[in-house]
């Protein structure tokens, strides 16, 4: 399964100055059930706002100029070498713009945190999408004074 995972405001931002422009408790939850034991592909800034290589689940970061390497961190040069290096292992792509642009026809499943906020100024988006090609499904709500809600995007049988 290619899957793509990402938190995104209602005007659609997904990052402000290198960064994802919310912090809610509970938030980041899916994303730990949903990836460990399993392959995450994500660009260079991604990997390069988080610092490390997360645990207990293989990183593979895609980047034309830097290489990564360690304990369960290697690089790619482009996201179908990044695929292939993941095997059949299940895959979650994980940012930022360009690789989820490219990633979207590509997908299976799209596990999208809809969080009830504008972000105002934000510098990152996520790329538009034809809905019409997902099933779309409602999961958890959560959150305090931010609410966030779990949608499943879930691409259609031709």
């Amino acid at each position: 399964m290619i899957g793509l995972i990402v938190a995104r405001s209602r005007n659609n931002v997904i990052g402000k100055d290198g960064r994802i422009p919310w912090r809610i408790k509970g938030e980041q939850k899916q994303f730990k059930e949903l990836t460990t034991g399993n392959v995450v592909i994500m660009g260079r800034r991604s990997y390069e706002e988080i610092g490390h290589p997360l645990p207990n689940r293989m990183n593979i970061v895609v980047s034309r100029t830097a290489k990564f390497s360690g304990e369960n961190l290697a690089s790619a040069t482009s996201l179908q070498e990044a695929l292939k290096m993941a095997g059949s292992a299940d895959v979650f792509i994980s940012g930022g713009y360009g690789l989820f642009k490219e990633a979207i026809p590509l997908v299976d499943k799209m596990f999208i945190t809809e969080v009830d906020i504008d972000v105002e100024d934000g510098d990152t988006f996520f790329p538009e999408f034809d809905e019409d090609d997902f099933e779309k499904t409602y999961g958890e709500t959560g959150g305090d004074e931010i609410r966030f809600t779990r949608v499943t995007y879930t691409r259609k049988k031709h």
